[in-house]
């Protein structure tokens, strides 16, 4: 079928996540991938520059992976996850993540992130009850955190349009600044950013009362709020907070799990261990669905005390589903024999130096965002000095990435939201952990082309 009668199709009959039909005018219909590029119905290639969702790591067209699958199908397709029964991949792959993830004592399994910021939020909750702490009930979450598109999760993601037309949101969520440091507002002299940050989680604790908190939520580096890298002192003294008022730190991994840091986990940079930790994306490379949350022993300590009658009431009908937990082995034995996590860090550094070289003189690139593998962004703005961003209207960041289209890469573009402290127009990087030297410096030839057209120089 022509893509033209495909695309006809589908806006007849799909509802896409995040739909407007704005957005469907011009619609890619994807049709196979290998490696860092994929093809769309029409025959054209183009290379993948956030690996589809952030969560393509070991890239496309991996046999083993399928293969892995269908031999578990072949055997057992799927059967109940909940207590009392299991299957041996998903004994298999606890176990392994156990040998991968540093303090962590136990694993559940979901279907992806919003299901595993889900349950860890709830499980944030269970456990101050189970601790007869009953008020320990409010969530802090930062301005720019993206946690997933559920009710709850909605409502401790920090970006605002998300909340609009959904509100409102469940109460007892409460945001402030994340370490941020070309947009924080109200450092005091002497201190980082990061000390500064922490200082507001600190106050923001006090001021909501101890008694009354129950958990941090965080992303050790921010995804879809921009790519946005917090100072080397942040998340210690995050811990420390945490640790003083007895909040739970609960760590969204699901965009920097797997590699995508060049570590198997996002905090593990900082040498900080989170109570709860939340993955989904990298764990499969999305060939398959599944996420879940790693737990501390406390934490499973807590799970484990109490009566029957008050046990652990969460689940999913798809956790531990089998042929997905075959597919996270394979995938994570593929990471690690291949070296694609000592990759991601070897071009990530690639990649930022190569931003940083083509335009760090830039007269509207206002942050160049990197050093940590393979994530990576530039935020634009209109007036360097006062880091005054674009007006909206300009959808300067969106023009961008339709440049890039045309010249054979995909990524994906966050619009200014107002004036400043707000975030500018950014594009963002999150390549396949496999890719070359040369194709990261195709990534930066493409977009220095690409920010010509669009702002002249």
């Amino acid at each position: 079928m022509p893509a033209q009668d495909l695309t006809k199709t589908d806006k007849k009959h799909q509802i896409h996540s995040l739909h407007h039909p704005s957005d469907v005018a011009e619609q890619l219909v994807i049709t196979g991938g290998k490696g860092v590029t994929v093809q769309d119905a029409d025959g054209h290639s183009y290379l993948d520059g956030l690996s589809s969702l952030w969560n393509v790591n070991i890239g496309y067209g991996r046999k083993e992976l399928a293969d892995a699958a269908a031999t578990q199908m072949r055997s057992l397709s799927y059967y109940s996850g909940y207590a009392g029964t299991t299957t041996i991949p998903s004994i298999r792959l606890a176990e392994r993540l156990m040998g991968l993830a540093p303090g962590m004592a136990a694993v559940f399994f979901a279907s992806g992130g919003a299901e595993a910021n889900e349950a860890a939020l709830k499980t944030a909750r269970f456990y101050w009850k189970a601790l007869g702490k009953t008020g320990k009930l409010k969530v802090i979450a930062r301005q720019y955190a993206y946690h997933g598109a559920t009710l709850q999760t909605m409502s401790a993601t920090g970006i605002p349009a998300y909340w609009k037309m959904f509100e409102p949101r469940i109460p007892g969520f409460v945001h402030i600044q994340t370490c941020y440091p070309y947009r924080f507002q109200g450092a005091r002299p002497g201190e980082t950013v990061g000390q500064a940050a922490a200082r507001e989680l600190e106050e923001a604790i006090l001021r909501e009362g101890p008694e009354t908190v129950a958990a941090l939520i965080g992303e050790p580096i921010h995804g879809a709020g921009g790519v946005i890298y917090p100072t080397e002192d942040y998340w210690p003294l995050v811990r420390a907070v945490c640790d003083k008022y007895d909040v739970l730190l609960l760590a969204d991994e699901i965009v920097t799990g797997f590699g995508r840091t060049g570590r198997w986990f996002g905090l593990e940079h900082w040498g900080v261990t989170p109570d709860i930790c939340s993955f989904a994306k990298g764990v499969t490379s999305g060939y398959l669905p599944l996420g879940g949350i790693l737990m501390t022993q406390k934490v499973r300590n807590a799970i484990e005390s109490v009566a029957p009658a008050d046990r652990w009431m969460h689940g999913y009908t798809n956790s531990g589903q089998p042929a997905c937990c075959a597919v996270a082995l394979e995938n994570i034995r593929i990471l690690e024999s291949e070296g694609l996590l000592e990759n991601s860090a070897r071009m990530g550094a690639a990649l930022w130096q190569g931003l940083k070289e083509a335009f760090a003189g830039h007269p509207h690139v206002g942050d160049i965002r990197g050093g940590k593998g393979l994530l990576a962004a530039l935020e634009f703005v209109q007036e360097k000095a006062t880091r005054e961003s674009f007006a909206q209207a300009d959808k300067v960041g969106q023009r961008i990435k339709t440049e890039l289209k045309e010249l054979g890469i995909l990524t994906r573009s966050r619009a200014a939201e107002g004036p400043h402290p707000a975030a500018g127009d950014q594009i963002l990087f999150a390549p396949p952990l496999c890719i070359t030297e040369s194709e990261v410096e195709q990534i930066v030839d493409s977009l220095r082309r690409a920010v010509r057209a669009v702002l002249g120089s």
